[in-house]
């Protein structure tokens, strides 16, 4: 629908609401006309038509086509709700050395070293596509920093020179000692980053297009906290979003990223303030107010010293202190998720389960549930700490997984090290990839190709698909087989029948 409103808008179609107006005009005819034998019956009868013509059919046709338009703008700012949620939570690579590619042709490669805390070390340009063609001095170049830096992956941005500058890449690590693997990443949004305030702020003297292998490369060692630093709308995951709403589209993208970092939890210690202003309780200033603290008093050691921040509140702490993490801190209990209004129930339940402190900081109560049990149950022992059993279930869950990521459980990037061309392809050649997008039709699938492929939603199951999102999400790595190869228009068709399990 939304396809339609913008091809009439451009001119190049033209559209009608197709009704049986016949049977209209009788309709009303029925309703108005009481005594057929009336000298006005003729005139009754042109007003009626004329009316319809003039006045009702056109008041039908926008109403239809409003309730259609706003049908479809509803779904589709679901798609990009669920799509941006999926990508959101995409699991990090921590503790990994990173180079940050942005790729080009013209103005060359942007490399950007980033430490596994994505830190930024050091920043080159190498020019190993069109029109330079210095593939060797690229090479080297890549080699030098390889090996100098200890590069665990290479994230490559899926925009302009993506696939070539991926061959180039294979090519080094074939040739190469080190033990070193590539992905693709989206880059949706890293211009729009690199231009911001916030991207000036981070990195004031730093060229624009350096900042972009930055957010690259780091959002692959941590999406969530890389990815809320740009707007929502231009992370690129729906269709037709200059056609909606832009408010209610806003509105509900921000929900989701608020419920994507609320649901993780941030780093007290390293988060930035933009990812801070997304936790319950914590505005745009108050977030600006605890990475001050921070700056001037060196690390937080406890959930405590958020007090003593500026303008954070009892009522602020009460929203935002079980939000927050604490690594390596004095309290166990601040890198989980329990809210330190219920520390006290958390070390009752420990006591009375004959398990310490130590024993959650060394992942030693795998059994608690079977204590649980043996002490009479959720019920009981919520009852003796006066807590619910929700409460309980949350604090047993943090217990036994102290600074859990929800996040690991998801599938994590497709790592390669080398790289196919279309001209690889055969049909029926099983290769797995990674979903891209998630649209009414089917979903687009990254496996290594310049162009993503597409599994049409007739391809997406052996079963009937209402929607493409009761199958996959982006994010999500799966198998396909090659069904289609058009080489002349760069499309490759995927399907999924028979490769799910």
């Amino acid at each position: 629908m939304l396809a339609i409103n913008r091809g009439e808008n451009e001119k190049i179609l033209k559209v009608d609401v197709k009704i049986e107006e016949e049977a209209l005009i009788k309709y009303l005819e029925n309703k108005i006309i009481k005594n057929s034998k009336s000298i006005f019956h003729e005139t009754l009868i042109e007003a009626i038509k004329d009316s319809y013509k003039r006045l009702i059919y056109p008041s039908i046709e926008r109403e239809i086509r409003s309730i259609l338009t706003e049908t479809a703008q509803e779904e589709a700012i679901e798609v990009f709700a669920r799509n941006t949620k999926s990508l959101l939570m995409i699991p990090p690579i921590s503790g990994m050395n990173v180079l940050g590619v942005d790729p080009s042709f013209r103005t060359g490669c942007k490399l950007a070293v980033l430490d596994k805390y994505g830190k930024l070390l050091s920043f080159d340009t190498i020019y190993p596509n069109a029109p330079q063609h210095k593939v060797k001095e690229s090479k080297e170049v890549l080699k030098k920093i390889i090996k100098k830096y200890d590069i665990d992956i290479l994230s490559i941005g899926n925009g302009t020179a993506s696939r070539e500058t991926a061959q180039i890449v294979s090519e080094v690590i074939s040739e190469i000692e080190e033990e070193v693997v590539y992905t693709i990443v989206s880059e949706d949004g890293a211009s729009v980053y690199s231009a911001s305030k916030l991207g000036t702020e981070e990195f004031p003297d730093i060229n624009v297009s350096i900042r972009g292998a930055v957010s690259i490369g780091r959002r692959l060692q941590d999406p969530l906290a890389e990815l809320v630093k740009i707007d929502p709308m231009s992370i690129g995951v729906g269709q037709y979003q200059h056609d909606l709403n832009k408010t209610k589209l806003e509105y509900s993208l921000t929900g989701v990223v608020e419920d994507c970092v609320n649901g993780v939890g941030v780093n007290l210690n390293t988060a930035s303030a933009t990812l801070l202003s997304y936790i319950s309780g914590i505005s745009g200033a108050i977030s600006k107010n605890i990475v001050n603290y921070r700056e001037e008093n060196g690390e937080f050691k406890s959930r405590k010293e958020l007090s003593k921040v500026k303008r954070l509140g009892p009522k602020a702490f009460e929203q935002c202190a079980g939000f927050l993490r604490i690594r390596n801190g004095k309290n166990i209990f601040d890198n989980t998720g329990v809210h330190p209004e219920s520390y006290n129930a958390t070390k009752k339940l420990l006591k009375i389960l004959g398990y310490s402190e130590t024993d959650v900081k060394n992942g030693k109560i795998n059994e608690i549930s079977n204590k649980i049990k043996e002490k009479g149950g959720f019920l009981e022992i919520s009852k003796e700490l006066d807590v619910g059993i929700p409460t309980l279930n949350d604090i047993v869950k943090e217990l036994i997984k102290p600074g859990r990521d929800p996040r690991e459980e998801m599938p994590k990037p497709v790592f390669k090290s080398g790289v196919l061309k279309i001209e690889d392809l055969e049909i029926d050649m099983v290769l797995k990839g990674t979903v891209r997008n998630v649209v009414d039709f089917g979903c687009f699938v990254d496996i290594g190709i310049k162009q993503d492929g597409l599994v049409h939603i007739s391809e997406l199951s052996d079963k009937f698909v209402k929607r493409s999102m009761d199958i996959v999400k982006v994010g999500d790595i799966v198998d396909v087989r090659i069904i289609d190869i058009n080489i002349e228009r760069q499309r490759i068709g995927l399907s999924m029948k028979k490769t799910r399990g």
